[in-house]
């Protein structure tokens, strides 16, 4: 994908107080999100990690073109799915349509900014998986979202993990950088969770398609500045 670095990012030595900010933005529509929107009773076919961008979620990146060129980040770290490429790359295509001669900050791909992984019910929308595997809609209820861990996938709390992982390493690397995440749902909600302390909750506040949410450091704390913003979608 153009101006992604194929690597991972990497902390470098330790560095303090950590980001001055962190921009998170969740992927365009997908086309998986319009089955999932439709409640579809039939899974999804192919990888989660393939699922492409729908026309509509190329509009919808290449409509925060103009905040990536007005407000330009230090260091974007990006999901390596390829949504979320896709996402990064019509906002680069958007913001040099807006600014001649602009250039991308540096980006790079983290493995932990992946979608929530869902093991065998993998891109399978709620109605599929209330009618192929009813027990564990069930479970999944009795459970509750946050600790609701499908078979060979991840729960709320394994994504908090790895989260809290890359954050620590922001601390280290990303000294008084404004740092811009591209990433998904989950992913933003759980940051949010971790940033309040809420130390996991099963009532996590929706993340629409290609919005935007901030924290700004604040004594050593990321407070949220904006959550879920999707005014620029008009």
């Amino acid at each position: 994908m153009a101006d992604l670095a194929h690597e991972t990012f990497d902390p470098g030595p330790l560095a303090a107080p950590g980001p001055a900010g962190i921009l998170a933005i969740r992927h365009g529509r997908s086309t998986a999100n319009d089955a999932f929107a439709a409640d579809a009773d039939t899974p999804v076919p192919g990888r989660d990690a393939d699922v492409p961008l729908s026309d509509l979620g190329v509009r919808q990146a290449e409509t925060l073109g103009g905040l990536l060129a007005a407000q330009p980040p230090d260091l974007v770290i990006c999901s390596p799915y390829r949504r979320t490429r896709q996402t990064w790359a019509a906002m680069v295509r958007a913001a040099r349509a807006l600014v001649p001669g602009w250039s991308p900050p540096r980006a790079v791909l983290d493995e932990r900014l992946r979608d929530r992984e869902m093991g065998v019910l993998e891109l399978h929308p709620p109605a599929a998986i209330r009618r192929l595997a009813p027990q564990e809609a069930h479970r999944r209820i009795r459970q509750g979202e946050w600790a609701y861990r499908a078979p060979g996938g991840e729960s709320l709390a394994d994504v908090a993990l790895r989260l809290r992982a890359l954050v620590a390493d922001l601390d280290r690397a990303a000294a008084g950088a404004r740092v811009l995440i591209v990433t998904h749902d989950a992913v933003i909600a759980v940051l949010r969770d971790i940033f309040d302390g809420a130390g996991g909750t099963d009532s996590l506040d929706p993340v629409p398609n290609a919005s935007v949410s901030e924290w700004r450091c604040d004594g050593g704390r990321f407070v949220l500045a904006r959550w879920a913003d999707t005014r620029h979608l008009g």
